[in-house]
């Protein structure tokens, strides 16, 4: 990964909020001529967006590419939804975690991997309430603990 420069386009902060992320896998995602030149141009949201497998295939719905400015009758609808290129074996194992309750497919980040763009997906378990009320303790309790190290150290 050292020689491949590694960009990011687009993050989804509340996937890590919102879902205990157990693996995570690499997808190519299948784009037009002018949501490639789109996303380079940083307009690629992830925030709504949601994973399936339908028929042996990975799918991402909600993925919102802008339409190109200087693209006209070739851009394509922004919410279209667009394949997932994963390996036969990956999207098998995908399957078969799937099958157990809770688990689901959630998009992490979009980035361009040398000139290729990438999709980062994890596997995921939803959080419930309190599970969330533990975490955002956890962070308040970090903050005040290097506030009051800092406030010591001056």
């Amino acid at each position: 990964m050292s020689k491949e420069s590694i960009r990011l386009v687009a993050n989804n902060k509340k996937a890590w909020h919102d879902y205990f992320i157990e693996d995570k896998y690499e997808a190519g995602i299948e784009l037009k001529g002018t949501e490639v030149k789109s996303i380079r141009m940083g307009h690629c949201s992830i925030k709504e967006s949601f994973i399936r497998v339908e028929k042996d295939e990975v799918y991402i719905y909600g993925m919102h590419v802008s339409p190109y400015e200087k693209g006209n009758i070739f851009n394509k609808d922004p919410l279209r939804v667009r394949k997932l290129l994963l390996h036969r074996s990956e999207i098998r194992k995908l399957i078969g975690k799937m099958a157990q309750k809770g688990y689901t497919l959630v998009p992490l980040q979009v980035y361009f991997k040398g000139s290729l763009i990438k999709v980062e997906i994890a596997l995921a378990k939803g959080k419930k309430l309190y599970d969330k009320r533990e975490d955002i303790a956890k962070k308040d309790q970090r903050r005040a603990a290097e506030r009051d190290f800092k406030i010591k150290n001056l």
